[in-house]
């Protein structure tokens, strides 16, 4: 459980690391390694709220597995571990985890 909640649209992701070889065998040196694009959702806000001022909610939930951009979100440190926090529409897209 982490100690922190985003507010407004803004979300919690932990960075899902990529795995240290190639398909053919060569293992990438921390050095070379770029940081991942896709994560997990760990926490959501209430969501935005629109022009009449209603409530809109978030299409992400706690647990989905989403890509996000390159430079997206801004890095915080929660006890210990290290999270991005970023606005909705800086997520690219949800993956399925059936894929």
């Amino acid at each position: 459980m982490v100690k922190f909640r985003p507010l407004h649209d803004r979300v919690l992701v932990k960075r899902i690391e990529q795995t240290e070889k190639t398909a053919g065998g060569i293992i990438i040196p921390d050095t070379a390694k770029e940081k991942p694009m896709e994560g997990e959702v760990v926490a959501v806000g209430p969501g935005a709220r629109n022009e009449s001022g209603h409530l809109v909610a978030l299409d992400v939930k706690s647990g989905d597995r989403v890509l996000f951009g390159k430079w997206s979100g801004t890095e915080i440190k929660v006890d210990g571990y290290d999270y991005l926090v970023m606005k909705e529409s800086d997520i690219v897209g949800i993956v399925d985890k059936a894929a």
